[in-house]
C-alpha cells in the first residue's frame, strides 16, 4: 500500500530523484504504470535511468547502462538539485515530529547517542532544494514524534516562515506516505495532517501511533486500494529482485 501510494503521486514527466528501498520501487512502479516518462535521476550521476529491474544500491550498474547519461556526483548537487530542478525528491526517516523535520543522524543526545543512524548522505540538499519531498516511513510512536533528537533534513523548522527564513529553495515535504496512511502539512500552521487512511485502518490507530495530538483533516479520506494492474506490476517488479 505504502509502495502503490507512493507511485500514484508521481507525476508524469516529473524529474525524480530516487533513493534504494521503497522510494526506487515506487518511482519504477509509476514508469511502469500511468508515468512511463517519470525522469529518474539517481545520487551516482545517473540521469533518465530507465532499469528493466529493480537496482540493487545507486551503483548498480543497470541505472548507467539505461540512462540518458551519466554525470559526476558533484554535476547532480551543484547543477541538478541545488539549483531546485528537481521536481521531487524521496526521503525516510527514523524520527519525524509534527513539522516533518527529520532525523537520520543520532537517537539520544549527539555527543552521547543511544544509537547512531547512518547519517544525513544526501537528504538535507534533497530536503531543502527540491520543489516538493515525499517521506516514506512506517507510523509508530518511536519514529513518529514530539521532537526529533536531531534535525537532519529540514522539513518546515518550527512552523510558518521558517523555511523562508532559513532561505531554502525548495517547497518542502508534501506528504508522508505511512503504512496506515498518508500525511499532509496543513495550509496555515505546516503541521501534519492525516488526511487519508488506508483500507481496514480506523483513523485512532494512526492517533495513537503518533507521538503529538495527530490532527484529522475534516474531509478525511480513504486510500483507493491498490488496482488489479498496479498490483500485477508491483508484483512483476518484485520478481525482478530474484
Amino acid at each position: 500500500m505504502m509502495t502503490v501510494a507512493a507511485a500514484r503521486a508521481l507525476r508524469p514527466g516529473a524529474a525524480c530523484f530516487v533513493g534504494i528501498g521503497l522510494p526506487s520501487t515506487a518511482a519504477n512502479l509509476a514508469r511502469r504504470t500511468h508515468a512511463p516518462d517519470l525522469w529518474l535521476i539517481y545520487e551516482s550521476g545517473a540521469l533518465g535511468a530507465k532499469p528493466d529491474r529493480l537496482p540493487l544500491s545507486i551503483g548498480d550498474g543497470i541505472l548507467a547502462d539505461t540512462a540518458d547519461t551519466v554525470v559526476s556526483v558533484p554535476e547532480i548537487f551543484n547543477y541538478w538539485l541545488q539549483p531546485g530542478r528537481i521536481d521531487v525528491g524521496f526521503l525516510g526517516a527514523a524520527q519525524i515530529d509534527r513539522y516533518a523535520n527529520i532525523n537520520t543522524t543520532v537517537i539520544g543526545p549527539y555527543g552521547e547517542p543511544e544509537v547512531r543512524l547512518p547519517g544525513a548522505g544526501g537528504a538535507p540538499e534533497i530536503a531543502a532544494s527540491c520543489r516538493e519531498v515525499i517521506v516514506i516511513v512506517r507510523q509508530n510512536r518511536r519514529t513518529f514524534t514530539e521532537s526529533v533528537d536531531f534535525v537532519t533534513s529540514v522539513g518546515f523548522g518550527r512552523g510558518p516562515g521558517d523555511r523562508e527564513r532559513l532561505g531554502l529553495r525548495g517547497g518542502g515535504p508534501v506528504r508522508v506516505i505511512t503504512d496506515l496512511g498518508v500525511l499532509e502539512p496543513d495550509p496555515d500552521t505546516r503541521e501534519l495532517t492525516l488526511t487519508s487512511v488506508h483500507p481496514g485502518v480506523d483513523p485512532e490507530q494512526a492517533r495513537e501511533r503518533t507521538g503529538w495530538e495527530l490532527k484529522l483533516a475534516p474531509d478525511l479520506a480513504r486510500t483507493q486500494a491498490p488496482t488489479p494492474a498496479e498490483l500485477a506490476a508491483l508484483r512483476a517488479l518484485l520478481q525482478t529482485q530474484r
